[in-house]
C-alpha cells in the first residue's frame, strides 16, 4: 500500500534498465543455452543501483530445477551472496512446478518471479551454472535501476539453500508443564538449521520442504531464533512448525494447498503426512533483526522425532559477512529423494534412515 501511495511521485537520478535472454537477431529463439558443466553470466551491472524484478523459466524435466544453480554477487565480492538451485530459490522445493502467490515471490507453474529489492553500490553480477553432464537452457528478465549515487544505509540481499537427511534424535524424557512424561528438547542442538550467519542484518523469510515415508504429523517442531549468541531457550522460541508458518491445528488435513501474501502451504503431500510438502513464511512486516549473528533452526517433529529429506531456502539482508555461504553440493547430491537422490549421496551416513 505504501508503494501505491507514492507511485505518482517523480524521481530524479534513476534509469530503468534490463538484461534479458531475447533473441538479438530479431528472431524468436529467446532462451540462452546453459551447457553441461558450464557457468553463464546473465547480468552484469556497474555503479550503484538496485535489481527490482527477476523473471525466469526453464523446464522441470530430469530435475532441471535442481540442475541449474543461481548465484548473485554484489560490489565485486568473490563469494556469492545468493547460492541456491534455481527452482528452490523461487519456491519449487521438489524440482516440480507449482503455483505460488506471495508478495516477494510468485510462481505461475514455471513462470518464476522475484520482487525482493537487491541494492548494490559498485556493481552486481548474476550467474547461472550447470554442474551436470546434461545441457539446459534458460529464459530470463532482470529488471533493475541505475542510480546516480549509492545509498549507504542499505544491506545486501542474501539467499542460501540447505539440505539435510534428518533422523530421529534420542531426546531425553521428563515431565512437561502439565506433569506428563514426554520427550524434551532443552538445547535445540538436533534441530534442522535453516540459517546460521554472522554480521548485522535482518532475516526476511524462508521456504521449507520435506519428503518422508513416515506416517504421522511432522508439524510439531518448534522454531528457535538464536540472536547474537543467545543460549537455549532463545527469546524468539515458537510453539510448532505449523504455527511458525502461520497455520494451526495441522494444515495438512485441510486436503488443499493455500497461498497468502506472507505465508502458505503450496505443495501438499498425502493425507497420512507422507510424501512431499512445502510451505513458506515471509517476514515483510516483521523482520528478525540481529546485530552480530543469527541462528534459525526448527525441530523436525516434536523434539526432533521425525525423519526425512528436508530442504530449505532462507532469505535475509545483511552487511559484514566474511565467510562463504554453505556449499550446496554437486547436482548428484541435490537430486530429490523420489528420483534416487538419497541413494546417490556419496559419503553420507543415513543412520538407518528408512526411506
Amino acid at each position: 500500500m505504501d508503494k501505491l501511495k507514492s507511485l505518482a511521485k517523480l524521481k530524479d537520478g534513476i534509469k530503468s534498465r534490463r538484461f534479458s535472454s531475447y533473441d538479438t537477431t530479431g528472431g524468436n529463439r529467446d532462451s540462452i543455452p546453459i551447457p553441461a558443466n558450464s557457468e553463464v553470466d546473465i547480468a552484469q551491472m556497474s555503479g550503484p543501483g538496485c535489481i527490482r524484478h527477476v523473471w525466469m523459466t526453464t523446464t522441470e524435466d530430469d530435475n532441471n530445477l535442481r540442475r541449474l544453480v543461481l548465484k548473485m554477487y554484489w560490489d565485486g565480492e568473490v563469494n556469492p551472496s545468493v547460492l541456491s538451485p534455481l527452482g528452490d530459490f523461487f519456491g519449487l522445493g521438489h524440482a516440480k512446478a507449482v503455483y505460488l502467490n506471495s508478495i516477494p515471490i510468485q510462481a505461475f507453474y514455471l513462470g518464476l518471479n522475484c520482487w525482493f529489492p537487491m541494492p548494490y553500490s559498485e556493481g552486481a553480477k548474476i550467474v547461472v551454472s550447470n554442474d551436470s553432464d546434461k545441457d539446459s537452457f534458460l529464459y530470463y528478465y532482470v529488471d533493475y535501476e541505475e542510480w546516480a549515487k549509492p545509498q549507504y544505509d542499505l544491506a545486501r540481499f542474501h539467499a542460501n539453500w540447505r539440505r539435510e537427511l534428518v533422523t530421529k534424535d534420542n531426546a531425553p524424557e521428563g515431565p512437561n508443564r502439565f506433569g506428563q512424561n514426554e520427550r524434551l528438547n532443552i538445547t535445540g542442538d538436533g534441530n534442522y538449521v535453516i540459517l546460521d550467519v554472522t554480521g548485522k542484518g535482518h532475516y526476511v523469510g524462508c521456504f521449507l520442504n520435506l519428503d518422508t515415508n513416515e506416517p504421522g504429523w511432522w508439524g510439531e517442531g518448534d522454531d528457535m531464533f538464536f540472536i547474537d549468541g543467545e543460549k537455549w531457550p532463545p527469546d524468539l522460541h515458537g510453539t510448532g512448525t505449523e504455527d511458525y508458518f502461520c497455520g494451526a491445528w495441522n494444515y495438512n488435513r485441510l486436503n488443499r494447498t493455500y497461498c497468502t501474501p506472507y505465508f502458505g502451504y503450496h505443495f501438499r503431500g498425502n493425507i497420512d503426512y507422507t510424501g512431499k510438502h512445502s510451505q513458506y513464511r515471509f517476514h515483510i512486516q516483521d523482520p528478525i533483526y540481529f546485530e552480530r549473528s543469527l541462528k534459525f533452526s526448527i525441530e523436525h517433529g516434536h523434539a526432533n522425532d521425525k525423519q526425512g529429506d528436508w530442504t530449505s531456502t532462507a532469505f535475509w539482508y545483511q552487511i559484514g559477512r566474511t565467510k562463504p555461504l554453505p556449499a550446496i553440493g554437486r547436482f548428484e547430491e541435490r537430486i530429490p529423494y523420489s528420483h534416487g537422490g538419497l541413494e546417490r549421496w556419496p559419503g553420507k551416513d543415513r543412520k538407518g534412515l528408512n526411506l
